[in-house]
């Protein structure tokens, strides 16, 4: 964790200054995001991580006004940091940066209390008009993103295949997609490993996969995995 401590903020301009914590496992990210914000009168960068747990550290020193995350280089990792970050700080804005597909990706991470997703070669201008929209309490959503919902309410979607999933299917594909093992599955739903194996079977079928790693890609995709 390295909390930056060139800005100082006089008490009289704090409530004008919104500060902002960058985690970003690639340096170089960091360093153009914060190249961004030096430009962007009233926004300060007040601290920056590298990992989740460096995240949450921060978070707890920095006090930020908003984040902005992206941690892994998989959308299941920064999916899994986004829900942790929002476990133990809910009331905190949390922008996801990326370079994934707006659909789904970008819809996933709303789903999970995002207040907006940013592509990373989203213009800067826009960074800070979402850092502000985040803090007041909004939902920055780009023009594809807009779009994408709005075709969403129009035209609802055709039933997909693991809304024909029962409860208690549903409860193993959660269990599996977040790595647990079969046995675990068994154990936390108290079933045997048997039945755990026929309800996995099942999920198979009616989803059209073949194996858990395509079961962890199609809940990641759905946000089943939360």
């Amino acid at each position: 964790m390295d909390l930056l401590t060139e800005h100082l903020i006089p008490a009289g301009d704090a409530l004008h200054i919104i500060r902002v914590a960058v985690a970003d496992d690639d340096q170089l990210v960091r360093e153009g995001v914060k190249k961004v914000l030096a430009t962007a009168p009233g926004i300060v960068v007040a601290g920056e991580s590298t990992d989740l747990p460096g995240t949450l550290d921060m978070i707890r020193a920095a006090n930020p006004d908003v984040l902005l995350l992206d941690l892994g280089p998989g959308a299941a990792q920064v999916l899994d940091a986004l829900r942790t970050v929002k476990r133990h700080f809910p009331a905190l804005p949390v922008l996801v940066l990326g370079s994934h597909a707006e659909e789904p990706f970008g819809v996933a991470v709303l789903r999970l209390g995002a207040s907006g997703y940013l592509c990373k070669a989203t213009a800067a201008d826009a960074i800070a008009r979402a850092i502000r929209k985040a803090q007041a309490g909004g939902h920055y959503l780009s023009g594809t993103l807009a779009e994408l919902l709005a075709e969403r309410l129009a035209s609802p979607p055709p039933p997909r295949p693991h809304e024909r999933l029962t409860v208690r299917e549903r409860d193993v594909l959660r269990l599996l997609a977040l790595g647990s093992a079969v046995k675990q599955v068994a154990g936390k739903l108290a079933i045997s490993v048997s039945t755990v194996n026929t309800y996995r079977n099942r999920i198979f079928t009616k989803l059209n996969i073949r194996n858990n790693a395509e079961l962890i890609r199609y809940a990641v995709q759905h946000g089943l995995d939360s």
